[in-house]
């Protein structure tokens, strides 16, 4: 395997080889000839989840759009095609996504299983788009489970790589929409004290951005729907967003990072998918070298949390290259940190200091432990792992669900024992 890292560098797999299989029945005879397997997607985990002692199979060359059915309000995928690509292909067809997260970079089968997110108080995470799957299990069948119809739906889209090879994915799509961005600097931290309802619910998707270094959100990015007439949203963007004024210039979150890699702000509007994430798919996302970690707590404990948190402003600001606090709609999914939970996610980009990082982390989880928070699971966290395991109410039928999908084990990894167990 020539390069064996993630796209951050911190992470470096142990597999033995990689695997790039061009159509799913590739797929199907390297995991029949396997002994282990994991699939790895765009790279853009930070721990072990999707590391092996054996083979690792990449989705990359299983990247197309299957079909768009109008009819049905769907579009169907292959695994490995990023949602950047995607969206493009959507929103020149009429169509768009309901939300996306901040990196379009990242492909659509490793998002959906791990959970991850966009933004907004009534937008749930990206695996929620999911109407059906598709996945090679470990003795070579496909499956195929669709929601309201297979009971094990809900268990099986965030799988955590656990299950098989998800080789194609049915997705709901919505008309597309236009979105106006607008970037507000130094939101007074007391601004939340009686007003955190309001402020999230603002817009249709808002992020907080600090460094901790003092009480304020350095940055706020507030994305607002435009209107089906047509009406410019920015014409919604006032000159004082809860004590914070509109940025004079394009900001990157990330003090001292060119703007130039962020989606476009100052109010003009543009397709949904060049707006909701918050770097351009062409240029380097975030910082690049950098380390990430993610907490979720229920919504109605994001204040709490956050105040919880201030204490530990001066061992947090020096590790730290930005932090973003926003807002996810509760989902079905099992294993999914938003499970049956509306929540705040709590996110720390991190300087490439892990030694450092991993002394301040468990601080952090000691804060958050009474709020239930939930840690990413594609990130950096050092929680117990029954405490993890305690935290899913699902959890035994998950396990069971692995046991059915995959008796011999092949998808099964060191992540997996440890935080899933037996």
């Amino acid at each position: 395997m020539e390069d064996k890292m993630n796209w951050a560098g911190n992470y470096r797999y142990g597999s033995l080889e990689l695997l790039e299989p061009g159509s799913p029945e590739e797929v199907r005879e390297m995991v029949l000839r396997s002994r282990r397997i994991r699939v790895l997607g765009s790279r853009h985990s930070f721990n072990g989840i999707a590391d092996t002692d054996g083979s690792q199979l990449s989705l990359r060359k299983l990247n197309r759009v299957i079909e768009l059915d109008p009819v049905q309000g769907t579009v169907t995928v292959e695994g490995g095609i990023r949602y950047g690509d995607l969206c493009r292909y959507l929103n020149d067809h009429g169509y768009a996504l309901h939300n996306l997260a901040s990196l379009p970079h990242i492909s659509v089968a490793g998002a959906v299983a791990t959970a991850t997110h966009g933004s907004g108080d009534r937008n749930a995470g990206l695996a929620d788009a999911v109407r059906a799957i598709e996945l090679v299990k470990s003795d070579g069948e496909t499956a195929v489970l669709t929601r309201g119809t297979d009971g094990e739906f809900e268990g099986a889209v965030v799988g955590l790589g656990g299950l098989g090879v998800v080789t194609k994915l049915k997705l709901d799509v919505v008309p597309a929409f236009q979105v106006s961005q607008t970037v507000y600097d130094e939101l007074p931290f007391s601004a939340l004290d009686s007003g955190i309802n309001e402020i999230f619910s603002s817009a249709y998707s808002v992020s907080l951005f600090t460094n901790w270094e003092r009480p304020v959100f350095n940055q706020v990015w507030v994305k607002r729907k435009v209107e089906a007439d047509g009406e410019d949203a920015s014409a919604g963007a006032s000159s004082n967003f809860f004590g914070a004024s509109p940025a004079p210039e394009k900001r990157h979150p990330v003090p001292g990072q060119s703007a130039v890699n962020c989606s476009e702000q100052l109010g003009v509007p543009g397709p949904s998918y060049e707006r909701l994430p918050h770097f351009r798919m062409d240029f380097t996302p975030s910082a690049g070298n950098e380390l990430q970690s993610e907490y979720f707590v229920p919504r109605r404990h994001a204040f709490e949390a956050l105040r919880a948190l201030e204490g530990l402003r001066d061992r947090i600001a020096p590790l730290l290259f930005i932090s973003e606090v926003r807002t996810i709609a509760a989902d079905n999914f099992w294993m999914s940190p938003c499970y049956r939970q509306d929540s705040v996610g709590l996110h720390f980009t991190w300087k490439p200091d892990w030694e450092r990082v991993r002394q301040v982390l468990p601080l952090i989880e000691r804060e958050l432990e009474p709020f239930e928070a939930r840690p990413h699971w594609g990130k950096l966290f050092t929680m117990e792992p029954a405490r993890v395991q305690a935290l899913y109410e699902r959890l035994t039928d998950f396990r069971q669900l692995l046991l059915r999908y995959d008796p011999a084990e092949k998808f099964r990894n060191a992540f997996l024992d440890t935080y899933i167990g037996q």
